[in-house]
């Protein structure tokens, strides 16, 4: 039962991160066209979604081998097996959120392709629910992990690898 659950948990986090949203960007964008845009545009759209999905891919990778779980917890609910570890390592140095930044690297790569005020709207309203998420989050691994996550969250940022003031 809990490898069906963590299955559902990737396929949930990819049809919702990776899918859904993009398609809403361009839904809301009133589908302009697939035409390539301006080269230069091109280029930092294709390199932001190669990127971002790189780094959510290492993150998920890392949390599956190290954490030993899985990443889908939607507002305090549980949708795959909970990491049983705190991760501080690999991708989790750099960010306490590496696979969301990763998305939001991926989506602001989606946003510059379609180059449409709609999709940064979009792209918004979505971080500011994932702040939400992030914080109930937090909460959890502060009662999981105690002054262990404490002094993680002193060194590494939410999203960057610095904390800002």
């Amino acid at each position: 039962m809990d490898k069906l659950k963590e299955t559902f948990g990737y396929a949930l986090g990819f049809l919702l991160f990776v899918v859904l949203i993009p398609v809403i960007m361009w839904l809301c964008s009133k589908m302009p066209s697939f035409s390539w845009p301006h080269p230069f545009l091109a280029g930092i759209s294709i390199f932001c979604v190669i990127d971002g999905l790189f780094l959510s891919i290492w993150a998920i990778v890392y949390m599956r081998r190290v954490g030993d779980g899985n990443p889908m917890d939607a507002f305090g609910h549980e949708v795959a097996s909970r990491t049983k570890h705190l991760m501080t390592g690999g991708p989790y140095r750099l960010s306490r959120n590496p696979m969301l930044t990763g998305i939001f690297v991926y989506l602001i790569g989606c946003c510059l392709w379609l180059w449409t005020w709609q999709s940064v709207v979009v792209f918004v309203v979505f971080v500011a629910i994932m702040l939400v998420q992030v914080r109930t989050e937090e909460e959890r691994l502060r009662h999981d992990f105690g002054e262990e996550y404490e002094e993680y969250c002193k060194r590494v940022g939410r999203f960057l690898p610095f904390r800002l003031k």
